[in-house]
C-alpha cells in the first residue's frame, strides 16, 4: 500500500492549532523510493498545527560529486540553503522551513576546522552539526548512516574536532543508542561550555538483541538519562522514538498509529526526560520522515501535545518553540 494511503487511514482533528512550533528536526533527501523534499515537508508541517519553522538535520544527501572528501558534506548545505531560501521567499506559505540548518563534517579529519570553515560560508542558517556515534555490536543493529567506529566520542581525533566547534560558535548534535549515553556524558563534561543536543532519546533500542527487554533497559535508559542531564550544556530533542530500530513495531500494522496509541507507549519516556532536564532544555522534534513510517506529522504532534497537557503555557511555548529557536539561533 502507498505510503500517504496507508496514512491516510488515521485522522485526527487538530489539538491546540494555534500554539507556535518549531520543529528542530526533519531530514530532505531524494531517495527512489521515498522522495521527502520541500512539498512533501510543506505538505506535512501544513496538515493542521502551526508549524512557523523548522531545523534540517543532517542525512548524507546531496554531497557533492568531486572534490576534497572533507568538504564533500558542504553540498548538502548548499542544497538545504537553496530550500530555505525558497522557504524564505514567503511564495510557499508563511512558515521558515529549513530556516537553521545542522550539517556534517567528520570531525576526526585533520581538516576538520578548514570543512566548518567552509560549511558556514556556504550558508549563514548553518549552526552546527552532527556526527553520529551510534554502533552496536550485533548484526542485527545497523550502525549510524556515518559509519562510527566503536567509542567515537573518546577517540583523540574526534575530541580535536570536536575542539573546533566551540572555537566557532557551533552546536554539536549527538545521536548514539541507549547504550552509549555514557560516553556522551563523558564527552559533555570533558567540554563544559560546548552546547550539545542529545537527539531521539539517546535511541532506546527494541530489536535484535534488545527486542523483548523493555522494562530492563527503561530501567537502565533512565539512570544514564538522569545523570547526563546533570550536564547543563547539554539539551535534549524529544522524539525519534517510533522508529522501526525502537521496536514498538507500528511500521508494520495495517494502519498507523493514533496518537492515542503513541502516547501508551511513549509518555513515560517524554515525561522523564522533561523531568530531568526541564522545558527549557527540552523540545519535541518529528523526525521525518523516518518516524512517518509509524504516524503521519498531525497524529505525532498531537500526540506530543497529549503528553504535555498537564504544562503551562510558558512550558509548552519552551517544548514546542523556543528551547529549538535559542538552541538552534533561528530567526523569527
Amino acid at each position: 500500500m502507498d505510503r500517504e494511503v496507508w496514512l491516510a487511514q488515521v485522522e485526527e482533528e487538530i489539538l491546540e492549532p494555534d500554539l507556535a512550533i518549531c520543529d528542530p528536526h526533519h531530514h530532505l533527501w531524494d531517495h527512489p523510493t521515498n522522495r521527502y523534499l520541500l512539498d512533501e515537508l510543506l505538505a506535512d508541517t501544513g496538515s493542521g498545527h502551526n508549524v512557523v519553522s523548522t531545523v534540517f538535520m543532517e542525512c548524507m544527501a546531496m554531497y557533492r560529486a568531486d572534490g576534497p572528501e572533507a568538504l564533500r558534506p558542504v553540498g548538502e548545505t548548499e542544497f538545504v540553503n537553496g530550500v530555505a531560501a525558497m522557504s524564505a521567499s514567503g511564495g510557499y506559505g508563511d512558515g521558515r522551513m529549513c530556516a537553521s540548518i545542522v550539517g556534517f563534517v567528520d570531525l576526526t579529519l585533520p581538516e576538520a576546522g578548514a570543512a566548518l570553515d567552509a560549511q558556514m560560508a556556504a550558508s549563514p542558517r548553518f549552526c552546527g552539526i552532527r556526527h553520529a556515534s551510534g554502533w552496536d555490536a550485533s548484526e542485527e543493529v545497523r550502525n549510524s548512516h556515518t559509519n562510527p567506529t566503536e567509542g567515537l566520542l573518546a577517540d583523540g581525533a574526534f575530541r580535536a574536532g570536536f575542539a573546533e566547534l566551540g572555537k566557532r560558535g557551533l552546536t554539536f548534535d549527538a545521536w548514539m543508542y541507549h547504550h552509549q549515553i555514557r560516553e556522551l556524558t563523558a564527552l559533555a563534561r570533558a567540554f563544559p561550555d560546548q552546547p550539545i543536543v542529545l537527539d531521539h532519546f539517546g535511541g532506546p533500542l527494541g530489536i535484535g538483541p534488545y527486542a523483548g527487554r523493555r522494562e530492563e533497559i527503561f530501567a537502565a535508559w533512565k539512570d544514564d538519562v538522569a545523570e547526563v542531564a546533570r550536564c547543563e550544556n547539554v539539551v535534549a530533542k524529544l522524539g525519534g522514538l517510533v522508529m522501526p530500530i525502537n521496536g514498538f513495531g507500528f511500521h508494520k500494522r495495517d494502519t498507523p498509529a493514533t496518537s492515542d496509541e503513541l502516547v501508551a507507549v511513549t509518555r513515560d519516556y517524554y515525561l522523564h526526560m522533561i523531568d530531568c532536564f526541564g522545558p527549557d532544555r527540552c523540545m519535541f522534534e518529528s523526525n521525518f520522515p523516518v518516524d512517518k513510517q509509524s504516524c503521519s506529522y498531525h497524529v505525532l504532534y498531537n500526540s506530543f501535545k497529549k503528553i504535555a497537557a498537564g504544562c503551562s503555557a510558558a512550558e509548552k511555548a519552551a517544548l514546542f518553540h523556543d528551547t529549538a529557536v535559542r538552541v538552534y539561533r533561528v530567526e523569527t
